[in-house]
């Protein structure tokens, strides 16, 4: 069996660290994820997915993420269900972060760590990096035959 999930998306909130009765690490928090879709003359839709972090993974998130900021988790998708204040049976779905990364690109601002705003603000419609570095010269072409080895 197979239960792996990786997003990438931004904090919508500054995670807080807890500790269970048994003194373990944990934090829970929200990230948002542009989906890859947009119809013709609407809006991207975004998906708020929630993650938990356990023990040194928790304390990492808690010390070194801030709200806005993007971030890449890795983990497992997790159900489990509740009863409400009104006593109707839910289910929830949450990510359980077993590695998480930093993915903002750093800033030339003398060297130091960029400063993140406190908004969530998704960067929508930004240009592709260019290559202006290379020349053709550095690629070889491949020549097309049909023995391919697959």
């Amino acid at each position: 069996m197979l239960n792996v999930a990786v997003l990438m998306g931004r904090l919508v909130a500054d995670p807080e660290l807890r500790h269970t009765p048994s003194n373990v690490a944990v934090t829970s928090f929200t990230i948002a994820v542009d989906r890859s879709y947009v119809k013709s003359g609407a809006d991207r839709q975004t998906d708020f997915i929630d993650i938990v972090a356990w023990r040194s993974t928790a304390e990492f998130i808690t010390k070194y993420f801030r709200k806005g900021q993007m971030m890449v988790v890795q983990g497992s998708i997790q159900t489990r269900s509740y009863q409400d204040k009104d006593g109707n049976k839910r289910k929830a779905f949450e990510i359980v972060a077993d590695n998480v990364n930093f993915a903002d690109s750093k800033r030339n601002d003398g060297g130091s760590n960029s400063s993140y705003t406190n908004t969530y603000a998704p960067v929508q419609n930004e240009p592709a990096p260019a290559y202006e570095s290379g020349s053709r010269e550095d690629f070889e072409e491949i020549p097309m035959d049909d023995d391919l080895p697959f």
